[in-house]
């Protein structure tokens, strides 16, 4: 469970974050909406430790990011390329993550073929440096790499940002199935609204750094409230 307790993050002038209080549950898809500068990366970013708040705090699993690194091995995630070892093979980038995770070599190729049809013969076997892959292949490489280590908790910037429609279909089944199958918990942000509604159980709007409606979206019910916040009905 992820409790979010009076966080808040100001940039200059710019309020980027202001929840007093909001609780991701086991198991949930939560989908993050809103327009640019709705604070979703923000979130992100102080979920992970990677900002630091003006004040609040989050909970992982009992355990405070900002004070301890136990969460680390709960938690798999992918906000931008800059969370990938360029420099490397997408096999030796993923050898790297399980050898530093304690997994041996066999372990972590049992994992990867989980991911075959995902990665469409555009990942694997390629013999490419990472910086060399394509926008799309560079996010299927993150994605992977952070659901290789079957974490419980996983959080997803934009994950279908260049993936082709095919891609994105699979990833879709991939992200559901893997909830599904382990009781992960699974946060993704996304601007393209149709996915998020497909695959999100519960959906938190967000706004200036708000969270303005916080949506239940079983088979889809947040639709509707969705379109006619941004304006597509």
């Amino acid at each position: 469970m992820i409790t979010i307790s009076n966080l808040k993050k100001q940039f200059g002038e710019t309020i980027a974050c202001d929840i007093p209080s909001f609780t991701i549950h086991d198991g949930e898809i939560l989908g993050l909406v809103g327009n640019n500068g709705a604070g979703k990366t923000t979130l992100f970013r102080l979920l992970l430790d990677l900002l630091k708040a003006d004040d609040g705090s989050v909970v992982i699993d009992d355990v405070n990011p900002a004070d301890s690194e136990a969460w680390k091995e709960h938690v798999g995630a992918y906000i931008d390329e800059g969370f990938l070892i360029d420099f490397l093979t997408p096999e030796e980038y993923f050898s790297f993550l399980g050898k530093v995770s304690g997994m041996k070599q066999d372990e972590v190729d049992a994992r990867l073929q989980q991911f075959e049809r995902f990665a469409n013969g555009e990942v694997f076997g390629q013999k490419k440096l990472i910086r060399n892959l394509s926008a799309g292949n560079k996010m299927k490489v993150g994605i992977i790499s952070s659901l290789l280590r079957q974490p419980k908790t996983v959080v997803l910037d934009e994950p279908f940002n260049f993936l082709d429609p095919t891609s994105q279909l699979v990833l879709k089944h991939l992200l559901r199935d893997y909830s599904a199958e382990t009781g992960a918990t699974i946060i993704i942000s996304s601007h393209n609204l149709q996915h998020t509604v497909d695959i999100s159980t519960r959906i938190a709007l967000l706004e200036h750094g708000k969270i303005i409606r916080d949506l239940a979206n079983s088979e889809g019910s947040a639709t509707a409230e969705l379109q006619e916040y941004f304006g597509a009905e």
